[in-house]
């Protein structure tokens, strides 16, 4: 063949793989933005609007269905939960401090860091990640629907959203402040945030750290997925599941999951449990009387936090956690309170051996993993707010900042509470953070730009190839 018919080949096939390339770089791009646009609700207002219209239905319509559901509630409505001063001004107070990474002592990092509303709500890491790249031991929970858990924290110690709040600001491996009130004199120190607390609040001195915690969490109570394919089901629409899914529900029943995972949040009663009332279960029931248990829980490394012990003292509570919702659990890997286990699929096995005493086929794990996703519900349309910026004065981070919370070594591993020192340093790494499931090979995105780059390289060659001629 000669030089140029050689040539043109070459640029043909370059070309080719540099068209293939581009779409694969967009997809990829599409779907690992989290949440798919068809998940997302145009507004809190119509879906809130949507839920409340069927909310009232009756539940025995369920027996009517073509498999009875575990549970007959719908997810409650935002506005079967709004508190009474959650005033719009007070939601988009807490929304900006929810956002702004300026009350974290480096600059960095804000509720949102871990909390990642945008997504899934989590972390989308094995552990959180604070100031200083500093880890803590435990995995993120997801703040979406955090309003139906009756405490908050994997070992529930706190009570409310509130409380909840006020702990990350002055954690040393999350915002790093060296106290509230350091963070408190920040907010003061940006003429507009003050004008926002005034507004809301009134009084002479509005910005305080429980007025601060208050907004943030008439913010996340309005952070509801309702309208899942399973509330759509409940309410009578018996088209809503897959048979699929529904094979997964018949699966989930006969395992006894609903043993935990019931009520509409699917985190058992909490979501009509008084707050500071907690809803545990011990890791493992089956340790040490189910073989593979035992070897999930070494796998895993499920035994080295001591969970709610950790905050009562009390040996009974030994690998005691709070109860998880699984609503939208598909979107919110890696699982389990050390963020180990990668996969839905993976998870449901670990469950159901250690909680039931079942060892369960793929075939079964996917099945109920099918099911657990028609608990996705429509995610309220969020857009990042506008911060109070500020010219003049002492900035907001002044040029020191970050020392208050900078590690003493190199060595920056630290924890969330004393309690847990050990468990941070056991639980790092059979994998690596930042893992959303699934395998161990390479990206798909970076897999696709470097089909993009040799289709470019091979293009140039054809080129200078043919030129020389």
């Amino acid at each position: 063949m000669s030089r140029q018919p050689l040539a043109r080949a070459v640029f043909v096939v370059g070309m080719s793989l540099l068209l293939i390339g581009g779409p694969i770089v967009s997809t990829v791009g599409a779907v690992d933005g989290g949440p798919s646009g068809e998940a997302v609700g145009d507004t809190l207002d119509e879906t809130a609007q949507q839920t409340a219209q069927t909310s009232n239905q009756s539940s025995n319509e369920t027996s009517d269905l073509p498999v009875e559901p575990p549970t007959s509630q719908p997810l409650p409505s935002y506005e079967e939960v709004r508190q009474p001063n959650d005033t719009e001004a007070k939601i988009e107070l807490g929304k900006k401090l929810f956002f702004d990474p300026r009350l974290s002592d480096t600059g960095s990092i804000s509720c949102n860091t871990c909390h990642n509303v945008m997504e899934g709500g989590d972390g989308s890491r094995t552990v959180g990640r604070g100031v200083h790249g500093q880890t803590g031991p435990r995995n993120s929970p997801t703040v979406w629907n955090a309003v139906f858990m009756s405490t908050q924290f994997w070992d529930g110690r706190a009570d409310t959203l509130e409380q909840q709040a006020k702990g990350p600001i002055t954690a040393g491996v999350e915002m790093g402040m060296p106290t509230s009130e350091a963070a408190m004199e920040k907010i003061r120190s940006n003429e507009g945030y003050v004008e926002m607390y005034e507004e809301v609040y009134g009084g002479e001195n509005p910005v305080t750290l429980n007025n601060t915690v208050d907004a943030i969490a008439a913010y996340e109570r309005t952070l509801i997925t309702p309208n899942s394919s399973y509330d759509r089901y409940v309410r009578g629409d018996e088209d809503a599941l897959t048979e699929r899914q529904l094979n997964g529900m018949e699966t989930f029943k006969e395992l006894g999951c609903q043993g935990c995972h019931s009520g509409p949040a699917f985190n058992g009663p909490q979501w009509q449990m008084e707050n500071g009332n907690g809803y545990y279960q011990k890791l493992g029931v089956y340790q040490g009387s189910n073989p593979q248990c035992d070897q999930y829980i070494d796998r895993y490394n499920l035994y080295a936090d001591s969970g709610r012990a950790g905050v009562t003292g009390d040996s009974s509570d030994e690998h005691k956690f709070k109860v998880p919702t699984l609503r939208n659990v598909e979107h919110t890997a890696p699982y389990f309170h050390n963020g180990q286990v990668r996969t839905l699929e993976n998870a449901t096995k670990v469950m159901a051996s250690c909680q039931v005493g079942q060892n369960i086929s793929d075939q079964q794990a996917e099945n109920v993993t099918a099911f657990m996703t028609s608990l996705t519900g429509q995610y309220p349309e969020q857009q990042m707010p506008r911060i109070p910026s500020r010219s003049g004065g002492e900035p907001m981070l002044p040029e020191d900042a970050g020392d208050a919370s900078a590690p003493e070594t190199d060595d920056a591993a630290s924890v969330g509470t004393p309690a847990e020192t050990a468990a941070s340093q056991q639980t790092a790494a059979p994998q690596q953070a930042g893992v959303r499931g699934g395998g161990d090979g390479g990206s798909p995105t970076s897999t696709a730009a470097f089909m993009m780059a040799a289709a470019l390289i091979i293009a140039l060659i054809a080129v200078a190839y043919a030129q020389r001629k």
